[in-house]
């Protein structure tokens, strides 16, 4: 059974997120310092709320440099909403130096007809790629959010997997080696959120010797 260890720093909806991924086949671990890591094959940051203090939450827990670690070691990985923000350089949200695994910046929604962005849109995929394997083309999955990353660099043409439109078009999902990140909520997105979550637990699933 593929162990998944989803980080518990105070800033996601994990009753959902559990309940999904164990629906999908995984063991799942509530990972509240860096020994929970130990053993797992994937890493899940949920979260939701702002840059900062999620930042601060994870250095007290001792988890920043484990979850660096870990994504340098291209193991799998998942950013759910402010868990994909965290994944850049900062968030103009409140000035917060994230987790700098990939180049860009978080910045408030261009455009938007309201903020915050909240409920149903489509999600436009640039590409194939095995997160939304049975996933139809354009489908809608459930967001929360009034901020979002802007990829920079030579690779961000191919860290940006998916557009969404709320005004401006948005990244909402991105994807580099085994790092993947999702703007929406697939635990809270019905069947499609269910089938991307289950595609992780089949990327994530160790190669029998």
């Amino acid at each position: 059974m593929t162990r998944i260890a989803v980080v518990d720093y105070g800033a996601g909806n994990l009753v959902s997120i559990d309940e999904a991924l164990r629906a999908a086949g995984a063991e799942v671990v509530l990972a509240h310092g860096e020994a929970d890591l130990a053993g797992v094959d994937a890493l899940v940051v949920p979260g939701v709320g702002a840059a900062r203090p999620a930042m601060e939450r994870l250095r007290r827990r001792g988890l920043v440099e484990p979850i660096r670690c870990w994504i340098a070691a291209d193991r799998p990985f998942l950013g759910i909403c402010l868990g994909m923000q965290l994944l850049f350089d900062g968030s103009d949200e409140d000035g917060a130096r994230t987790l700098g695994v990939l180049a860009g910046r978080t910045v408030r929604l261009v455009d938007a007809p309201r903020l915050p962005h909240i409920g149903w849109n489509a999600v436009h995929r640039r590409r194939e790629h095995p997160l939304f394997a049975g996933v139809a083309p354009d489908a809608p999955f459930y967001f929360v959010h009034s901020y979002a990353p802007v990829p920079t660099g030579p690779a961000s043409a191919e860290v940006a997997l998916a557009l969404t439109e709320h005004g401006s078009e948005f990244v909402s999902a991105v994807a580099s080696r085994n790092l993947t990140g999702v703007q929406f909520h697939p635990e809270r997105s019905g069947r499609d959120g269910l089938v991307v979550l289950a595609n992780f637990v089949s990327l994530a699933a160790p190669v029998a010797s």
